[in-house]
C-alpha cells in the first residue's frame, strides 16, 4: 500500500452490506442502461420503419404522378395537334369565304353605276360612293386574315355593304340598324356577319316580290354580346336553292375553335315571317 493509502477498519458485516448495495446500484444502472438503450432501439425500428413505409407511399405516389403527367401531356399535345390543324382548316375556310367578295354582286353593282351615269347622275355618284366605301371596309380584313377583329369593322362593313344594296333595291329593302358604340371594340370573328346578311337577302329578301325589312342588334345580354340578324323574308325551305349550307357549318365551326362552348349560333324563325340568326 502506498504511504497516503486510508485504511478504515469496521465491522464485516458493514462491509458486507456496503459492499451487496453497491452492486445492486450497479445492477440497477445496467438494467436501466439496458431498458434505455431497448427503449431507443425499438423507437429507431419503429421510426425506421415508418420512414421506410412513408417513403414507399412517396415513392408510389411520386411514381403515379409522374405517370398521370405523362399522360396528361400526351393528351394535351394530340389536343393541341388537334386544335392547330382545326385551326388551319377554319383559317383556309375563312379565307375561302374572305375571297367571295360576291364577284356578280359588285358586277352587277358596277352595272347599275354604269346605267345611273346615264340616268341619274346625282345617285350613280352616290352608289360609287357607297362601293368605295364597302370595298374600303372589306379589303383590309381581306389582306389580314386574322381570326378575330372587333364588331366595329363587322358592322361598318356590313352597313356599306346594306347601303348598296338599298340603292339597287330602292324600297324593296328597308333597313333598321342599330350598333351601340360601346360595344364597337368587342372581339369578333370576320366576314361572318357580312355572310349572315348576304344569306338574309339572297335567300329572303331579294326573292321577294316586294322585298322586305333587314334588322340589325348589337347588345348585351345575361353578360354576353349577342348580335342578331334578322329578315322578313320568304323563309327557310320557301323557294329551291342552289346554296350547300355549308356556310353556317363552317361559322358553327369558326365559332367552336375560336370561343369552345362560349359562343352559339341560334337561327329561329322570325315573325311574322322570315328568319332571325
Amino acid at each position: 500500500s502506498g504511504q497516503n493509502d486510508i485504511h478504515i477498519k469496521m465491522p464485516p458485516e458493514v462491509a458486507q452490506k456496503i459492499s451487496e448495495e453497491i452492486e445492486d446500484a450497479v445492477a440497477d444502472a445496467a438494467d436501466q442502461e439496458v431498458r434505455s438503450y431497448k427503449k431507443k432501439s425499438s423507437q429507431w425500428f419503429i421510426n425506421f420503419v415508418m420512414l421506410a413505409i412513408f417513403g414507399l407511399f412517396g415513392m408510389k405516389a411520386l411514381m403515379g404522378g409522374k405517370v398521370r403527367a405523362e399522360e396528361k401531356a400526351k393528351e394535351a399535345n394530340a389536343s393541341a395537334e388537334k386544335e392547330a390543324l382545326l385551326r388551319q382548316v377554319s383559317e383556309a375556310q375563312m379565307q375561302m369565304m374572305q375571297a367571295q367578295v360576291e364577284p356578280h354582286f359588285l358586277f352587277n353593282t358596277l352595272a347599275s353605276v354604269e346605267y345611273l351615269i346615264e340616268t341619274d347622275p346625282p345617285r350613280a355618284a352616290a352608289m360609287q360612293r357607297s362601293l368605295i366605301s364597302y370595298l374600303r371596309a372589306v379589303l383590309p380584313q381581306m389582306r389580314e386574315n386574322a381570326s378575330t377583329t372587333n364588331l366595329g369593322r363587322e358592322a361598318d362593313m356590313v352597313k356599306s355593304y346594306l347601303d348598296l344594296l338599298k340603292m339597287r333595291m330602292e324600297e324593296r329593302l328597308e333597313i333598321d340598324f342599330i350598333m351601340p358604340e360601346g360595344l364597337r371594340s368587342a372581339s369578333f370573328p370576320p366576314m361572318m356577319l357580312q355572310s349572315l346578311v348576304e344569306n338574309a337577302i339572297k335567300h329572303g329578301l331579294e326573292v321577294k316580290a316586294e322585298g322586305g325589312i333587314l334588322q340589325f342588334r348589337a347588345e348585351v345580354a345575361h353578360n354576353k354580346l349577342r348580335v342578331t340578324i334578322s329578315d322578313t323574308g320568304l323563309g327557310f325551305g320557301a323557294k329551291p336553292t342552289n346554296g350547300t349550307g355549308l356556310g353556317l357549318q363552317n361559322i358553327r365551326e369558326r365559332l367552336k375553335l375560336i370561343y369552345k362552348e362560349k359562343a352559339q349560333m341560334i337561327i329561329t324563325p322570325n315573325q311574322p315571317m322570315g328568319v332571325c340568326v
